[in-house]
C-alpha cells in the first residue's frame, strides 16, 4: 500500500494543506490564483518525480490550467523514449495521490512531449542528437540545423546556409544562456 504524505504551504501566518488551497482557489476565490498555481504546480512535480519508476524518466513540465474544473497536465519524457504504459502508471499512481488530497472535479493527463512542445530540459537536448532543430535565440532571430552535442552550458548545431547554388554547412556554438527556446522539426520530404 502506498503511503501518502500530506503537503503543507507556508505562510507568515498560516499554514495550509493542499486541499484547502485548492479549495480557496475552487470555492471561495480568497487566494491568490497564480500564486497557488504556482504552488500546486511545484507540489504535483514534486510528486510526479517522486513516483517515476525509472531513472531513465523525467517530468518536463507541469501546467495547471486557470479554468474550472482544475486540469494538470504533466509532460513526461525518457532517456531512450516514453511508453503509453509509462504515462498510463504514472497517471494512475498521481491520480490516486491527487484524489485523497483534492476534494474538487479535476483532469488529469500525462502525456510525452509532442512536436508542439519545446525543448526545456538540457537533458532533451542530450536526447535529440542527431536530429533537425528549430532555434529560437533571445534576439529573435531563428536557426534551423542539426543538433551535433550538447553539454552543461552549449548545444552544438551543424547548420546549412545556401548562398546561390551552393549548400554550406557551419558549426554554431550556442550558449543555453541566447537560446529563448528550440523545437525539434519533422521533415516529410
Amino acid at each position: 500500500m502506498e503511503r501518502i504524505i500530506p503537503f503543507h504551504f507556508a505562510h507568515p501566518k498560516k499554514t495550509f494543506t493542499f486541499a484547502s488551497l485548492l479549495k480557496r482557489i475552487c470555492l471561495e476565490g480568497t487566494a491568490s490564483p497564480l500564486f497557488l498555481s504556482m504552488e500546486i504546480k511545484e507540489k504535483i512535480q514534486e510528486l510526479a518525480n517522486a513516483s517515476l519508476t525509472s531513472p531513465a524518466h523525467f517530468v518536463v513540465d507541469v501546467i495547471v490550467s486557470k479554468h474550472k474544473p482544475l486540469k494538470f497536465t504533466v509532460i513526461l519524457d525518457g532517456d531512450q523514449g516514453i511508453t503509453i504504459d509509462d504515462c498510463a502508471m504514472l497517471s494512475r499512481i498521481l491520480n490516486n495521490s491527487l484524489e485523497s488530497l483534492i476534494d474538487e472535479q479535476y483532469s488529469l493527463e500525462v502525456s510525452t512531449p509532442g512536436l508542439d512542445h519545446p525543448l526545456k530540459l538540457k537533458r532533451q537536448f542530450e536526447k535529440n542528437k542527431g536530429r533537425k532543430l528549430k532555434v529560437h535565440y533571445k534576439d529573435k532571430s531563428i536557426l534551423f540545423g542539426t543538433l551535433q552535442a550538447s553539454d552543461e552550458e552549449k548545444i552544438v548545431i551543424e547548420a546549412e546556409q545556401k548562398e546561390r547554388k551552393k549548400t554550406e554547412s557551419n558549426i554554431i556554438e550556442i550558449p543555453f544562456t541566447e537560446i529563448e527556446k528550440a523545437f525539434v522539426t519533422v521533415s516529410f520530404k
